[in-house]
């Protein structure tokens, strides 16, 4: 580079903090403009030999992230001085973490230290291991918030700066944004750098469907521009007569929101009916707002015909993201639906800087709100180690884009959940131990079975019962995170405990076939029984899945030394590669369909081509039979609205865990508490489930019928043997 090059790229730079300055959102006392002006001199000299891929000095890329932390998010002097900090630690040897408490104090190194841990990411690493990252990197949002907020801030400049990389390397980084930065935004309620980052991550994954969508939006932009105008006009006189001060705006729906609609509903641009949304943002104290809202609602009501389905209070009962606002559809002018935003200022400002503004309105002394509330909920959920990092990822995702329904406590206590949850779910968010002794759900004062949807207004009672345990259906009720994952935690304990004694009834076994217990025969069997891992094989032994038959069938192929020794020379046994996992694996080798789960005879479609574990639905052709399509598959969403009745739900399970419903007749001479014998032996067999039981006594003689759930005939067998030993029983049968 020459002087003059150099001279015009400080010049540029200076502008550029200069520019970072004038643009904060919060006003900035000296101290803080100190404290921002020295932060900038350390990030200059720790990147003064550093450039971007474009060519461009890297420190422009500090303060372009410190701009949108002071400007589009509006966060304080600390987080602005992170902010310009944020590659010091990582990009310069010279400087660490010590240093920067050193010069800023211990709250500037802590962020600028969760900011280091997490920008490490590797971008070539298998999906477990990413997973594993973003759990690390969630786990700094209840540290401080605003680790995770200039992370977001960092991510969108890049985002906006990709273009002189590899395309490899763009997808790459997009679909990360798509996976995890552009839901996180939309939860800490970011909703402005959620938009931008959406579109973004769709112009590089997908740039043939984000430009034909932003062309065809240039297009209809005059006419748009004038249907608002005309929408406008209708009202503005009402609003006037009443001396509101407000703002009328329209505002474009996003690209990536306009593509999931044609997706979702299966349209083409030109039948989304709703491209844009009109913003009606009023001047109002704290204690008017409300009644401002509505008096606004009541006159955009008088001209335009509302959608009463589409009605949405956020005001009343706000987002746990803070946001509150009023959101109606009307039939507007040339009968076209348009959804109307009525925001005050404040609302509005809560709405585009999210935390930060929420933050500066929120009074100190009042109780815990709901985004504090939701950030100790996700640490609750990030430190239970049991999940599966990819799982929890998944299951994080879907907390994190769901919307809410309101319900209440018998004490009238309001609880927010997202919409689709069950009872169940709401018995774990009052807390752990309800939601595992959880035995019924009232809703509304009717019982209700655990998978029962429920509904915004709805009055929820939970009933409890100190012998209830969670079981695996517990899964397909619950759809929150928290819940999952505890459910999860809870069945592995009680699988390891059915597989510690599984291991002692396979020692005793594998004994009387003059077999030892030990590594290698442990690895035979996992290998014969074509498992994954040891416990795995002690499971299915203590649910008597692999009964004394197959472990003597096990026991001859061993002793055939013969054919044993052609095999290890032909090739060596392997040991499995996970045979020291401690972990239940499901072996995905049974498809069943409906409610009752039965097995049926299918084909694969060819379309999609569904695999084991994949989730699936079934769908009834006329000549074919049943074809199994993915839930993903392209044809889905044509299949499943224009043939909703030949559809059947379907799913793959690991047939180990599969439970058969079978009937047991019993007959003897009555006595007082044999049927009480009858039930507690049942209930304390640990992996029996009771359905249904019946009784008739005549004359002394009790005849009764029993509907019990089991996972195998063995266990079966076992039942039938200890109900034979109970005194006054003469015959037990299986119906």
């Amino acid at each position: 580079m020459t002087e003059v090059d150099i001279e015009k790229e400080n010049a540029a730079i200076a502008k550029a903090y200069k520019e970072l300055l004038r643009v904060s959102y919060r006003t900035l006392s000296d101290d803080d403009k100190r404290l921002i002006r020295h932060a900038f001199e350390v990030a200059l000299d720790a990147h003064k030999d550093q450039r971007r891929k474009s060519g461009e000095a890297y420190i422009f890329h500090p303060i372009a992230v410190a701009k949108i932390v002071a400007s589009e998010i509006g966060l304080d002097a600390t987080s602005i001085a992170a902010a310009l900090l944020h590659d010091v630690v990582e990009d310069n040897p010279d400087y660490t973490i010590a240093d920067i408490e050193r010069l800023f104090g211990e709250t500037v190194a802590r962020i600028v230290d969760g900011l280091t841990k997490i920008s490490s990411l590797n971008h070539d690493m298998d999906v477990s291991l990413q997973a594993e990252n973003f759990r690390k990197m969630l786990l700094t949002l209840h540290e401080d918030v605003r680790v995770i907020i200039i992370k977001i801030a960092d991510r969108l400049h890049n985002m906006q700066t990709m273009g002189s990389m590899r395309p490899d390397k763009q997808v790459k980084i997009a679909s990360e944004t798509l996976y995890i930065y552009a839901p996180l935004a939309h939860r800490i309620g970011l909703y402005n750098i959620k938009t931008e980052l959406e579109d973004l991550g769709l112009k590089y994954t997908e740039p043939e469907v984000y430009n034909d969508i932003e062309e065809k939006m240039q297009e209809s932009k005059e006419e748009q521009d004038a249907y608002i105008k005309a929408f406008s006009s209708v009202i503005e006189k009402s609003l006037n007569k009443e001396g509101l001060n407000y703002d009328i705006k329209g505002r474009p729906k996003s690209i990536f929101s306009i593509r999931r609609k044609m997706v979702k509903q299966g349209v083409s641009f030109d039948e989304v009916y709703d491209k844009f949304a009109v913003r009606i943002i009023y001047k109002s104290d704290l204690e008017n707002e409300k009644f401002l809202a509505w008096k606004i609602y009541s006159i955009v009501t008088d001209h335009f015909t509302p959608n009463p389905i589409r009605l949405r209070d956020w005001i009343s009962s706000p987002k746990s993201t803070g946001y509150e606002a009023l959101h109606i559809t009307v039939v507007g002018p040339k009968s076209r639906w348009v959804e109307v935003q009525i925001r005050s200022e404040r609302m509005n400002e809560i709405a585009e800087k999210g935390y930060a503004a929420h933050f500066k309105y929120k009074n100190t002394n009042v109780k815990e709100d709901n985004l504090d509330q939701w950030i100790g909920k996700l640490q609750e959920a990030l430190e239970s180690n049991e999940t599966d990092a990819v799982d929890f990822v998944e299951q994080f995702k879907l907390n994190l884009y769901s919307k809410e329904i309101f319900v209440f406590s018998p004490k009238g206590d309001l609880k927010s959940l997202p919409k689709g949850a069950t009872p169940l779910d709401f018995a774990f968010s009052i807390h752990t131990e309800v939601g595992m002794k959880t035995r019924g759900a009232k809703v509304n004062g009717k019982l209700v079975p655990l998978s029962h949807e429920l509904q915004s207004g709805d009055r929820v009672e939970i009933l409890t019962s100190d012998n209830i345990k969670p079981n695996a259906n517990w899964l397909d009720y619950a759809t929150t995170a928290r819940a999952r994952s505890k459910i999860k935690s809870a069945l592995n304990a009680h699988t390891k405990e059915i597989a510690a004694e599984g291991k002692e009834i396979l020692r005793r076994k594998l004994k009387q076939l003059k077999i030892t217990l030990n590594e290698k025969s442990v690895n035979e069997l996992v290998n014969y029984f074509k498992l994954k891992t040891s416990l795995d094989l002690f499971y299915r032994v203590g649910i008597g899945t692999i009964d004394n038959t197959k472990l003597k069938a096990f026991a001859s192929s061993r002793s055939n030394a013969f054919m044993s020794y052609i095999k290890n020379r032909i090739r060596k046994p392997e040991t499995p590669k996970d045979i020291d996992k401690e972990e239940i694996t499901s072996k995905y080798d049974m498809l069943v369909f409906g409610k009752e789960e039965e097995r049926l005879n299918y084909t694969l479609a060819k379309c999609c081509n569904p695999i084991p574990g994949d989730q699936v639905f079934g769908f009834l052709t006329i000549n074919d039979g049943i074809k199994l399509h993915k839930k993903n598959c392209p044809n889905a969403v044509s299949l499943q609205s224009n043939y909703a009745y030949r559809i059947m739900t379907a799913k793959w399970i690991d047939s180990s865990q599969r439970t058969y419903t079978s009937q047991i007749k019993l007959s003897g001479i009555d006595n007082l508490g044999l049927v009480n014998n009858i039930t507690t032996l049942i209930s304390e067999n640990l992996h029996v489930n009771m359905k249904s039981i019946s009784f008739s006594s005549e004359d002394g003689v009790f005849n009764g019928n029993i509907t019990v759930e089991v996972k195998n005939q063995t266990m079966l067998k076992n039942l039938i043997d200890k109900l034979k030993k109970i005194s006054g029983i003469d015959k037990v049968s299986r119906v």
